[in-house]
């Protein structure tokens, strides 16, 4: 074959690799809820947990990880193993008019990074956890505080341990583990007459 035969096959399958290599556009668009719509850690239906959720936009991937709980997809977000770069992490808004904690609203999707989030209020996300609630504002956020406690951080100001950190619920708790030891030990007991 003539050299320059094979300089132009040469260049034209780098050509066509190089062009097979060019990034597609990801649609970053927040989706909706519907009855399908699964929480990526408890793998349970969204619409049947009460509080804001989240969904998280990764590289690659055409579809967002849903979370019961703003909390969780913070977690996630945080931890360190990711199977691909994070593009967009969407919460609900929880000052939008038609947001309540039992149907946290359709259509009002903000970034998270925007978003003016309540810690340590006296509400539970839809997994019984402590839930990070997000607002579109400063105002809407003052809002809930006054009804129901905590206080305002940023995305950025919200510390790794507040979301990363097991959390207590009633079934952890030392009283719960003496009723269960009780329960045990009056089975052993029944067993050994």
């Amino acid at each position: 074959m003539k050299k320059s035969l094979r300089a132009a096959l040469l260049l034209t399958a780098v050509t066509t690799l190089a062009g097979c290599q060019q990034e597609v556009a990801q649609d970053l668009t927040p989706r909706e809820m519907t009855a399908e719509t699964l929480g990526h850690y408890c793998q349970m239906n969204l619409l049947e947990h009460p509080g804001p959720k989240a969904q998280v936009f990764m590289r690659g991937y055409a579809a967002p990880l849903f979370f019961s709980q703003v909390r969780d997809a913070i977690a996630y977000t945080r931890a360190p193993e990711q199977v691909a770069p994070i593009l967009a992490v969407y919460v609900n808004d929880m000052g939008a008019s038609e947001a309540t904690w039992d149907l946290p609203g359709e259509g009002n999707w903000i970034a998270a990074d925007t978003a003016f989030f309540v810690l340590g209020s006296a509400v539970e996300g839809g997994m019984g956890a402590p839930e990070a609630v997000p607002f579109s504002s400063r105002e809407s956020a003052e809002a809930f505080i006054a009804a129901e406690g905590g206080h305002v951080l940023a995305l950025a100001e919200i510390a790794d341990e507040t979301v990363l950190a097991p959390v207590e619920t009633i079934a952890d708790s030392d009283e719960n583990d003496a009723a269960f030891n009780e329960r045990l030990h009056a089975l052993h007991r029944k067993v050994g007459e």
